[in-house]
C-alpha cells in the first residue's frame, strides 16, 4: 500500500485574540477594524497596526461568524442569466467587481438560470448577501424583495432597462440606442428603415426598447420602421437579403454589430449596395466592424455614472431603509462611418 508523503503541519489557526496581543489592542478593536466598523472611531495608525499584525499572523475573519454577529455577510450577489455578453455589460461587471473588492466586499456571481421571480430571491436570500444587484433577465417582485430584506440585505438593486417597484434601480435605457441610431439613418435622408430583432431568446428586453425608441424617433419625420426578425445563422441573414428589394427598404438599424455585418455580408453576396442602397448601423463599435468595407457605422454605448459604480453600491448599504433611487447609467453616441 502507497502512503502520502509526510505533510508540514500548520500550527494553530490565528485568532482575534493572537492579532490583539500583537498589535496591543482588544480584541473589540481587531473586530471594528478588519469589519470596517464606520459607528467606532479609531485611529488611522492603530488601524494599520492591526492590519499588520492580522497579515503577519496569516488571520482571516470567520466569515460565518461574522455573518452571524451582523445578520449579514460583506457579499454582494450578482446573479447571472441570459445577459448579453456585450463590451458594455463585461466593462460594467469588471469596474463593479473590482471596486467592490477595493471596498472589501466578497462578490458572488450566481447562476440563476432557471430559476423564477419566486425560487430567485430565496436561493440569493441562503447566502446573507448584504446586497443583491439583480439583472433585469427576473422580474423581481415586492415580495421578492421583501425575502431578500428579511434576509439582511441592505441593498436591492436592479439592472435593466426598467425599474422595480421597491429596489434602486441602474437603469440602461435601450430606447435611447434606437433613437440615436435612427436619428442618425434620418439625417443621412434615410426614411424606411428596417430594425434587426434577434429571435435568439432572451434579447428581447433590450431589442424591444430599442425598437421603440427607432419609432419614437421616426415620428417626426414621417419615416417607416419594419421590425426584420433574424437569427444569427448565415442561412436566415441570407434568406432575408434574397428578398430585400421587395421590402423597399432603404436603411437597417442591427440589434449590433455582429448582427450587422451578418446581414451586410448577406446584402453585399445578394448585390445589394452598401451604403447606396441601403445604409447599414449596428451597435457596441467592435473593432471589427472597422475592418469591414465599407467600415461598418455604430452606437457606442458607454456608462455615465455620477460616481463609481462600486461607491454607489457602498453607500445604499451604510445607508438602508431611504427611498429608491433611480440612476441611468447609459450614454449612446453614433460613429459614423462609410455603412451609412
Amino acid at each position: 500500500m502507497s502512503q502520502l508523503p509526510n505533510q508540514p503541519t500548520e500550527g494553530p489557526v490565528p485568532t482575534s485574540a493572537d492579532v490583539a496581543r500583537l498589535a496591543g489592542v482588544s480584541r473589540a478593536t481587531v473586530s471594528y477594524v478588519l469589519n470596517d466598523v464606520a459607528t467606532v472611531r479609531i485611529s488611522e495608525p492603530t488601524r494599520r497596526r492591526v492590519r499588520e499584525a492580522a497579515a503577519e499572523l496569516g488571520y482571516v475573519p470567520h466569515a460565518a461568524a461574522r455573518s452571524l454577529r451582523a445578520g449579514h455577510t460583506r457579499m454582494v450577489v450578482l446573479p447571472t442569466v441570459n445577459f448579453p455578453a456585450d463590451p458594455l455589460h463585461q466593462r460594467f461587471f469588471h469596474e463593479l467587481e473590482t471596486g467592490l473588492r477595493r471596498l472589501d466586499y466578497t462578490v458572488v456571481q450566481y447562476g440563476s438560470t432557471g430559476l423564477d421571480a419566486d425560487d430567485a430571491p430565496r436561493a440569493w436570500a441562503e447566502l446573507r448577501p448584504v446586497a443583491v444587484i439583480a439583472p433585469g433577465t427576473i422580474a423581481l417582485t415586492p415580495q421578492g424583495i421583501s425575502v431578500l430584506r428579511r434576509a439582511g440585505a441592505k441593498a436591492v438593486i436592479t439592472l435593466g432597462p426598467r425599474p422595480v417597484d421597491g429596489a434602486h434601480a441602474l437603469l440602461m435605457d435601450q430606447r435611447t440606442v434606437g433613437n440615436v441610431a435612427v436619428g442618425h439613418l434620418l439625417a443621412r435622408g434615410r426614411r424606411r428603415i428596417g430594425v434587426v430583432m434577434p429571435e435568439e431568446g432572451g434579447l428581447g428586453l433590450f431589442a424591444e426598447p430599442r425598437l421603440t425608441g427607432a419609432r419614437q424617433a421616426a415620428q417626426s419625420h414621417g419615416a417607416v420602421i419594419e421590425p426584420l426578425p433574424l437569427r444569427y445563422e448565415e442561412e436566415s441573414a441570407d434568406r432575408l437579403a434574397a428578398r430585400w428589394r421587395t421590402l423597399g427598404l432603404d436603411a437597417v438599424f442591427a440589434y449590433n454589430d455582429a448582427y450587422a455585418m451578418l446581414l451586410m455580408r448577406a446584402l453585399q453576396d445578394a448585390g445589394i449596395e452598401v451604403p447606396r442602397e441601403t445604409a447599414v448601423i449596428g451597435v457596441d463599435n467592435l473593432m471589427l466592424g472597422r475592418l469591414l468595407r465599407p467600415r461598418l457605422s455604430s452606437v457606442r454605448l458607454e456608462t455615465a455614472a455620477a460616481q463609481p459604480l462600486a461607491d454607489l453600491v457602498h453607500r445604499l448599504v451604510r445607508r438602508p431603509g431611504g427611498a429608491p433611487e433611480y440612476h441611468n447609467l447609459l450614454r449612446a453616441t453614433v460613429v459614423h462611418r462609410e455603412s451609412s
